[in-house]
């Protein structure tokens, strides 16, 4: 982990109880707990961006196509 740097969150107050709460019962901070959740959805969203650009290369298609598509296939 890199340099430790200090932040101002305001938390909705039904969050902000629920994350002491969890906090306190797994012996915890709520920073390391905030610190995890932060890593997790930017890891997430790395594989999100990389599964965009594997699409990039995919065909396009217009929703009027599609739709053209499903009536001649008799499915709407």
């Amino acid at each position: 982990m890199g340099a430790l740097k200090k932040a101002t969150i305001y938390f909705d107050s039904d969050l902000h109880t629920a994350v002491r709460i969890h906090a306190a019962e797994s012996d915890t901070s709520v920073s390391d707990i905030v610190n995890d959740a932060l890593s997790a959805y930017f890891s997430e969203l790395d594989e999100d961006l990389t599964d965009l650009k594997k699409r990039t290369k995919e065909p396009r298609l217009s929703m009027d196509s599609v739709l053209k598509k499903l009536k001649a296939d008799g499915l709407i």
